[in-house]
């Protein structure tokens, strides 16, 4: 027994030696981005609405996307924006999907969601509450999402790419490859992690 629990012992020490080396080569890239391991937790991104409809009946919004990555690499996302005038300009579900690590440090996540749309067209009436106002919403579609984000720091993601597939109702949007592909779009949008601190509870 003693012999076999050295082997043993040896065996498992042998894998640790084997296994940190790749993990450290990982890191030891251009950038270890995400293989530091420090991205997971809450972020949010500014969202910034106009009024709508040009008459300061609904003024300017600072709205906020809530993007959470956990450690089992599962992510969601939900935009403080989706409940403003629903009825109006339609909403979306939360976003469900989940993230990876890219060899080169680069965040991938792929999100999907629904999007609504009002019974009534508000689209075509920019410039009054439309009338009569609708009353109910309409799945319009589904969309498959996928970012590519640098981390940028412990505390900031940066997008730096994204792509769509766009699925009609009749489609199936768990299908990877299916409905319609979207243009790249490479307009960089930042990330901000939503940091603990006890400054208010210490504040006069």
């Amino acid at each position: 027994m003693p012999k076999l629990r050295n082997v043993v012992v040896a065996f498992l020490a042998l894998s640790v030696f084997m296994v940190t080396p790749s993990f450290a080569q990982g890191q030891q890239g251009q950038n270890a981005g995400c293989w530091s391991g420090t991205f997971v937790g809450s972020y949010t991104l500014l969202v910034t609405f106009p009024d709508l409809w040009g008459d300061r009946s609904n003024l300017v919004h600072q709205t906020i996307g809530q993007l959470n990555l956990h450690s089992d690499g599962t992510a969601t996302q939900e935009g403080s924006y989706a409940p403003d005038l629903l009825l109006s300009f339609g909403t979306e579900t939360p976003r469900a999907g989940s993230w990876k690590c890219r060899s080169d440090g680069k965040l991938v996540v792929t999100l999907i969601f629904a999007q609504y749309v009002p019974t009534t067209d508000a689209i075509n009436h920019p410039s009054t509450v439309p009338n009569p106002p609708p009353v109910d919403l309409l799945l319009s579609g589904h969309f498959r999402n996928t970012y590519l984000f640098s981390v940028t720091d412990a505390n900031t993601l940066t997008r730096i790419k994204l792509r769509s597939r766009f699925y009609d109702p009749s489609q199936d949007p768990t299908n990877p490859n299916g409905g319609v592909l979207q243009p790249l779009n490479t307009n960089v949008a930042v990330y901000k992690r939503v940091v603990a601190s006890d400054a208010d509870l210490l504040a006069p």
